[in-house]
């Protein structure tokens, strides 16, 4: 039997066709007042969201005339990319708000077809009006590079503990969910066996991506299992849901291509799975209690190196650098390639 989160105040993670029916009967005015959209705004309108986008209608929505959509880092004219090839959610749905921000986030599972994928979603609101709207959908075709960590859609559930209120006298405040969240990051960057800013574990934590179970996240990182990981850039900590204890950001992981064989700090020899330049975009969750990270989730595609999402801001031009440094391969020769003409046509001599 799968798990399914409820929530006190409106259960809007059922998954029956008549929730989906009600909401895509709410008109669009109903839910664009002039007043601020709070948590439980937010987290109702990811609710009609979803329902709209598996009935493959935007109109019930309250959408801004201006509007921005990206889908793995494409912008596009809404309805277009998954909307048009959505047909179930596997679910369950989990659903992340800030208020402070106006953003509110989905992380879900989605079959198109028969080819299921697991789905991340961000949705920025202003004055009741969505503004922007962005999606990270990874299948395994599109996870086609090394490695293709991609789960069962059927059998995934989220730790349930992601989507519980944390007691206030156990939060953390903003500043210090952030810190943390980019504390992994930085760990995660040219990972070399050292826990970097000030970055806390239990010993049970674990990392989900794209519905693919990792343990013991701290002991990979002592190790220097991720010593492949050249830059993690364009940190983007767009949503805080301070009620939840989570930080959520976007962030680009590019690997140069050039680290071959390398050691773990217990000695073992190892070798780069990842062998020409390519880099991931990532939307992840980090649930944070007492200052230690205590859960990650994580929805990720494989992008061209470098690239970064049309929504960054102040792109990051982060010199990344593996330690120590690894020199590039030995020079080769250019091969052999047809003669260079001249404009009569003939063998130009060079």
């Amino acid at each position: 039997m799968r798990t399914r989160f409820s929530f006190p105040h409106h259960r809007v993670v059922t998954s029956g066709l008549m929730l989906g029916a009600a909401m895509l009967l709410t008109p669009a005015s109903a839910l664009a007042a002039p007043q601020g959209c709070d948590k439980s705004c937010l987290e109702t309108m990811a609710a009609h969201y979803r329902a709209a986008y598996l009935a493959h209608d935007p109109r019930p929505l309250p959408l801004s005339p201006k509007l921005r959509f990206v889908e793995n880092n494409v912008e596009l004219r809404l309805p277009d990319g998954t909307w048009s090839t959505v047909t179930k959610e596997v679910g369950p749905a989990l659903t992340l708000s800030d208020p402070r921000t106006g953003q509110v986030a989905v992380f879900t599972s989605i079959m198109q077809n028969d080819v299921p994928g697991f789905l991340a979603i961000r949705l920025k609101v202003q004055n009741r009006r969505i503004t922007e709207v962005e999606h990270i959908i990874s299948t395994r075709r599109n996870l086609s590079a090394p490695p293709t960590p991609i789960g069962d859609v059927e059998s995934f559930t989220h730790d349930p503990d992601i989507a519980r209120p944390v007691p206030v006298a156990e939060r953390s405040s903003r500043a210090d969910l952030i810190a943390q969240a980019d504390g992994y990051f930085s760990t995660l960057e040219n990972n070399d066996g050292n826990l970097r800013g000030g970055v806390r574990f239990l010993p049970d934590t674990t990392r989900f991506e794209n519905g693919m179970k990792f343990p013991e996240v701290e002991k990979g990182f002592r190790l220097g299992r991720y010593h492949f990981n050249e830059r993690v850039r364009d940190r983007d900590y767009f949503l805080v849901d301070e009620v939840r204890g989570v930080a959520m950001a976007r962030a680009y992981i590019d690997h140069k291509g050039r680290l071959d064989h390398y050691a773990l700090t217990d000695g073992t020899q190892t070798r780069s799975i990842f062998r020409e330049p390519q880099s991931w975009g990532v939307m992840e969750l980090f649930k944070i209690r007492k200052g230690v990270i205590t859960a990650i989730e994580a929805v990720f595609v494989q992008t061209p190196y470098y690239m970064r999402s049309p929504f960054t801001a102040k792109p990051e031009m982060r010199a990344g650098g593996l330690t120590p440094l690894v020199a590039p391969p030995a020079p080769t020769s250019p091969a052999a390639a047809n003669p260079i003409l001249n404009e009569s046509g003939e063998e130009a001599a060079h």
